[in-house]
């Protein structure tokens, strides 16, 4: 087959640094993935904390969230018909789709390379989240720097949150994800009840190396008692709220064992999630490849405040690669090890009742939100509501959030997912951070069941406030008060010339940590000063954590003043995109096969993103096609529309089949009509009608639906319809 495409597909960019492990790199309070080989040198210590962080508490920590359809025949495809996932995969890998990364060597987990049809449409959605976003909500574009430093990333938690639980064969040494161990020999088992009760169970397609896990581990069906069965079904439906705790327990009472080896497993430990590495050869300066691109954001807030006249509301947006060394990398691309983000910080003054401007245009939109109280009474079924509805009665908590959630509602929209599929569900509180307001996340339905794909949380003034404390720098707002007003407060007033000798190179830190005392402990400090002539203050960067001063160096007094500037920290609303998730539901939804052939698949790209928007099929290879061609392929070029050219010797029958499986939404055939000044045929993917009519018209039709000005429907009833040769030889 002869093809060309009238563009080159970039590359994906790999990176690759050499793990150094500092000073601060080994004080991590959670184990680096970098010491899992050898095995024994897995486990630091095990945690307490909550096996799972969401992405209102350390942002990236997206999770594979609900229950997949329960028979894989309950997932159908675009048209209605019972997905076949395997069908699925094996066009994405035969259209060359995607593959994993570094196959001659073997691959590698988690990674994958785009190929030029998933690259292209990654383009197209990436520019349409721009206009969507960026340009149309005036938002501050920024790119930055993937490599991130260690004391950025301990500010911001990530250091000490950034995690999985994980278990250890302490036998073979393999290492096992806790939950994923858990809820595959459950299910497992809940197979094997259906089976000896003589139940039909309907087989997905899975990966071949748990396949043979769960085969080992299930040699013979065992019913199970009812209350066990029940039980078992209440543990999946509610293991992603387990903490690390819940799960040793869980795998304990169940007697949950690695699969592989039937061996008992150790129980769960926390396992840092960044990739380590180093600036600079000294080996003295430790970072992480970035676990999300928000802190970049946040870091450049004065500059970007600066660069809007310091007026709120403002926005910065950012869309790069981050990277989570995730420990059992699975579902294709739902859980990798590097992804794209495209993610938004909207900075609001949390005073103005975080009101939108443009609210009351989307007041009225109706949403699918399944909200906490309906998860917490069991139900999975969103309530359809509108917006206005929903922020008003307080289920979302407050116009800018709600806002937001009805652009991301859009968006998915436009780059074509079925809304059929679409959901919004609100965290529980287990979920949420103590600093956040509200979270929900967009879930996409695909046939890993339901996925997170968006996250749009309340954060509060939380990162910026950590980041100005650590550092020191100033991250707030300074605005003038409309009238000044008088303000009563306490103070600690230190006195630098006597403190100097007591203090000597911890004057600073004391300083600082007197200037952080809340108004309700320096009134307390006033009152143990009056009474004790001493006072002890908390000083947590100290290696005692605290000093006692008297009352020759420090004094607290209540001191009134005018006050003419307002300071507050804004609060921050983040909608985050996992662009991989995206495109991988995208391409199911889109994805079903022509009736009476399951062969003949079609990806129904919209024209808007599709990777290739136009297929140019001579109906045989004749030089006298050859001008013709060359006129068209320029008029395409110049009016910037991607296209491929077919001039194989098969059917034109088949040349349209086999690049239905591409998404490309139209083609246009040169024939001896053609060669006649009869013009071109313009073909629809998806009805496969024609219509034929002059070079000008077939390019005007073809440029306003790929710029979603006119639709297919639009576009044959104003030129003449033709019965194609498709037709002809079907």
């Amino acid at each position: 087959m002869s093809t060309r495409v009238n563009r080159i597909f970039s590359s994906r960019n790999c990176i690759n640094f050499s793990p150094s492990f500092t000073n601060k790199a080994r004080n991590f309070k959670t184990t680096s993935l970098h010491s899992l080989s050898p095995p024994d040198h897995l486990f630091c210590r095990t945690f307490s904390a909550s096996a799972t962080f969401s992405r209102a508490q350390v942002p990236v920590r997206t999770k594979i969230k609900g229950t997949a359809p329960t028979m894989a025949s309950e997932y159908k495809t675009l048209k209605g018909q019972d997905f076949d996932r395997a069908a699925f995969e094996s066009l994405l890998r035969r259209k060359v789709f995607l593959w994993q990364s570094f196959e001659p060597y073997g691959a590698v987990k988690g990674l994958f390379d785009y190929g030029p049809p998933l690259e292209n449409l990654e383009a197209g959605v990436i520019d349409l989240w721009r206009d969507h976003f960026i340009r149309t909500e005036k938002m501050l574009a920024l790119k930055c720097t993937m490599l991130t430093p260690y004391d950025v990333l301990k500010a911001s938690g990530h250091v000490d949150k950034f995690a999985d639980y994980m278990c250890k064969d302490p036998k073979t040494g393999e290492i096992l994800r806790s939950d994923h161990l858990i809820k595959d020999v459950i299910e497992t088992r809940l197979k094997g009840d259906k089976e000896a009760r003589g139940e039909k169970v309907e087989e997905t397609e899975e990966d071949p190396k748990k396949k043979k896990k769960q085969a080992k581990a299930a040699k013979t069906a065992v019913k199970l008692d009812d209350s066990v069965k029940q039980e078992y079904e209440h543990l999946l439906a509610t293991l992603d709220d387990c903490t690390g705790d819940d799960m040793g327990a869980l795998i304990k009472k169940h007697d949950i064992r690695n699969p592989t080896s039937g061996n008992e497993v150790e129980p769960p430990v926390s396992v840092n999630l960044m990739f380590q590495t180093q600036i600079g050869a000294t080996g003295k300066e430790p970072a992480f490849l970035r676990p999300e691109t928000a802190q970049g954001q946040f870091l450049s807030f004065q500059k970007l405040l600066e660069y809007c006249d310091s007026q709120l509301p403002m926005a910065s947006a950012s869309i790069g690669c981050s990277f989570r060394n995730e420990l059992s990398p699975r579902s294709g691309l739902l859980r990798v090890r590097e992804f794209l983000m495209a993610e938004v910080e909207h900075f609001v003054d949390p005073e103005s009742g975080k009101k939108h401007s443009k609210f009351a245009s989307v007041r009225d939109v109706k949403l699918p939100l399944l909200g906490r109280q309906t998860q917490n009474a069991g139900g999975s079924t969103p309530t359809t509501m509108t917006i206005g509805e929903a922020v008003d009665t307080k289920l979302v908590d407050n116009e800018t959030l709600g806002y937001f959630l009805v652009r991301i509602m859009l968006f998915m929209q436009k780059i074509g997912i079925d809304m059929n599929k679409l959901r919004f569900r609100q965290h529980m509180a287990n979920e949420m951070a103590h600093y956040a307001a509200d979270c929900w996340d967009c879930e996409l339905l695909n046939s890993y069941g339901w996925i997170e794909c968006v996250g749009c949380a309340d954060r509060s003034a939380y990162d910026l406030s950590v980041h100005e404390k650590a550092t020191g720098t100033f991250l707030k707002v300074r605005e003038p008060l409309k009238e000044p007003k008088k303000v009563e407060e306490w103070q600690a007033n230190l006195d630098k010339k006597k403190s100097g000798p007591k203090l000597k190179k911890d004057g600073a830190k004391v300083e600082a940590a007197l200037k952080n005392l809340s108004q309700e402990m320096k009134e307390k400090c006033s009152i143990s000063m009056e009474k004790d002539g001493k006072v002890e203050i908390p000083v947590p960067d100290m290696e005692a954590g605290k000093v006692e001063l008297d009352k020759d160096i420090v004094s607290f007094a209540k001191e009134t003043r005018m006050e003419t500037m307002r300071e507050y920290t804004p609060n921050v609303i983040e909608p985050s995109f996992g662009i991989g998730r995206i495109l991988y539901s995208l391409m199911e939804h889109v994805y079903w096969t022509r009736e009476g052939d399951a062969a003949r698949s079609v990806m129904s790209f919209k024209p808007t993103i599709a990777p290739i928007k136009v297929l140019v099929v001579p109906l045989q290879k004749d030089a006298r096609f050859g001008p013709l061609l060359q006129e068209l392929e320029q008029r395409l070029d110049d009016d910037a529309i991607t296209f491929k050219v077919d001039q194989s010797g098969v059917s034109i029958g088949k040349r349209y089949a086999r690049n239905d499986e591409l998404g490309i939404p139209f083609g246009i055939t040169i024939d001896y009509e053609s060669l006649e000044g009869k013009g071109f045929t313009l073909r629809d993917r998806d009805t496969t009608k024609q219509v034929r009519s002059s070079v000008d018209d077939i390019l005007e039709a073809v440029v306003k639906m790929c710029k979603g000005k006119e639709s297919w429907d639009d576009v044959s009833k104003r030129l003449p319809a033709f019965e194609s040769q498709e037709s002809k030889e079907e």
